[in-house]
């Protein structure tokens, strides 16, 4: 999942709502974290950015990882590609709404991630989300809080998982990309890495509730740098446009490789 931005990274922040990505990245020195508490049923929980791996989060994903390897026999290509420190966007492509539960085999970081609001009306499910590093985004509009919230992940050197088709789409081609992507990474310098997932549509196409056991292929791409910035610390609308089209590329690029791994039943 993704949000458009709505303000141009070489704009005046005043009068485009959000902060310059110009701007140097205020430092974040490590505080201990803000005490949460579980939602009450029907509102959104306070979210805070918490790099701990907590008990609930450790035995949740283990518990979780296991189910999906014993399941879909995960393999992985292009291991150890992901950055084991400072800010990282996990950028996957989108098929099917199993997606994001390959993410944790591809890095041993703590995960960051967005949900759909809906998500957040049951209070268990949302106190369970907000220890697993979730917080939710309203995804018929640009959510700025939503937005905020990334970045603040990834201002405090952490690993956020943001689809940048936003939706799940169909098809063998990556098509046009939102820019959250590229935005976030020119405002806070995070390295972009582009992951290929292959078989989770044929596993578990839209409107599927069970999903058949294949054997999926992730492809971890090469890290991307953030945009470039001009001498005067700006970056301009045009370096976002290209380097989301860089990302596109690289996108169609690992995903390919997937679908063709997982055509051929490849185990290595």
């Amino acid at each position: 999942m993704a949000v458009r931005p709505d303000a141009d990274p070489g704009a005046d922040p005043a009068s485009a709502g959000h902060p310059d990505p110009g701007e140097p990245t205020p430092a974040h020195p490590a505080k201990p974290p803000v005490p949460v508490k579980a939602p009450a049923p029907g509102r959104h929980a306070p979210f805070v950015v918490d790099p701990r791996a907590t008990l609930v989060y450790r035995g949740t994903r283990w518990l979780f990882t296991s189910l999906m390897r014993l399941w879909f026999r995960p393999v992985v290509s292009g291991p150890g590609r992901v950055p084991e420190t400072g800010p990282v966007i996990l950028a996957p492509v989108h098929r099917s709404f199993a997606d994001f539960g390959f993410t944790p085999f591809v890095t041993e970081r703590k995960l960051f991630f967005m949900t759909k609001d809906s998500m957040w009306s049951s209070r268990f499910l949302g106190w369970l989300l907000l220890h697993l590093g979730a917080f939710p985004v309203h995804r018929e509009s640009a959510d700025r809080e939503a937005l905020a919230r990334a970045e603040e992940v990834l201002a405090r050197g952490q690993v956020l998982v943001l689809f940048p088709e936003g939706t799940r789409q169909s098809g063998d081609e990556v098509t046009e990309l939102l820019e959250g992507a590229a935005y976030l990474a020119a405002k806070t310098g995070a390295t972009v890495v582009p992951l290929g997932i292959g078989g989770t549509a044929e596993a578990m196409p839209k409107g599927s509730k069970i999903p058949k056991r294949l054997r999926i292929q992730l492809v971890v791409g090469e890290p991307l740098a953030p945009p470039a910035r001009r001498a005067t610390g700006r970056v301009s609308r045009r370096a976002v446009r290209e380097a989301t089209s860089e990302l596109r590329a690289a996108i169609q690029s690992v995903y390919d490789e997937a679908r063709r791994r997982f055509a051929a039943g490849a185990t290595d």
